[in-house]
């Protein structure tokens, strides 16, 4: 009647496909995820820095913005 692995085999493949799957899916969410930054932190006194260098802002501006984005 049956040959093979019985139930076993059944519990076996179902375990293997859901592991199959699971791999897929890891691969292609670890593929497509964007680079993450070093931090937001850094970033925005990256940009704080570009607009004092343009003229956006004065020092005094500068330094009160700087000193609260290392704050937090």
């Amino acid at each position: 009647m049956m040959d093979g692995f019985g139930w076993g085999g059944w519990v076996i493949g179902s375990l293997m496909m859901v592991g199959f799957w699971v791999l897929i899916f890891w691969a292609v969410r670890s593929f497509t995820r964007r680079p993450e930054s070093t931090s937001s932190a850094s970033t925005a006194e990256e940009i704080l820095s570009e607009r004092l260098a343009r003229g956006d802002i004065d020092t005094e501006e500068y330094t009160r913005r700087r000193d609260e984005l290392r704050k937090r």
